[in-house]
């Protein structure tokens, strides 16, 4: 049972599939910017909201 929990380790998850790995990582990417990009108009809203 511990022989098979550790070869399921979470530790190299893709390193079979370094193409999945890519995927993931543009599409947590993209995610991450578009939160950022979100968070900056919400800023600058609030600010020109105070401003008046």
């Amino acid at each position: 049972m511990a022989e098979n929990d550790a070869k399921n380790s979470p530790s190299e998850p893709f390193s079979a599939d370094p193409q999945a790995f890519e995927t993931i990582r543009r599409s947590r990417n993209r995610v991450l910017g578009l939160g950022l990009a979100a968070f900056v108009v919400l800023v600058f809203f609030i600010s020109i909201a105070k401003m008046s």
